[in-house]
């Protein structure tokens, strides 16, 4: 059975699309977008900034459902341009200190919004 994850404090879904839907004890969150969620816009045109922003809506989704990064298995990262990968991976890897997830990274011809990076992820509660 499928839960689906919804807050506030994360960007609204601009599709026919779900924040995050909970499966067992894995949920997978939607490609996030680096949009400030108090303001519904786009963050600055700067990597950093936007990947800050971007990882702030993960954890909030992640929160919403009860998960922290520390149970983040595997994230997708989708990139406007490879130029910007050691930007991102500086401030991502801010993020994820010990223990990070398994990932990808792939160059994009472009992204919704025009926006610099996406990022989806994988998380897992293991019932020990």
């Amino acid at each position: 059975m499928k839960k689906i994850i919804n807050t506030t404090n994360a960007p609204k879904a601009i599709g026919p699309y779900s924040q995050a839907v909970m499966s067992g004890s894995t949920l997978y969150i939607s490609g996030q977008i680096p949009i400030n969620p108090e303001t519904g816009k786009v963050v600055e045109n700067d990597i950093r900034v936007q990947t800050r922003q971007v990882m702030e809506n993960i954890k909030a989704i992640l929160s919403e459902a009860g998960f922290t990064l520390g149970n983040v298995v595997k994230s997708t990262c989708l990139l406007s341009d490879m130029a910007n990968f050691a930007a991102m991976n500086e401030v991502y890897g801010s993020y994820y200190t010990e223990n990070p997830p398994a990932r990808a990274a792939f160059a994009v011809k472009e992204l919704p919004l025009g926006v610099l990076i996406e990022i989806e992820t994988i998380a897992v509660i293991s019932k020990q």
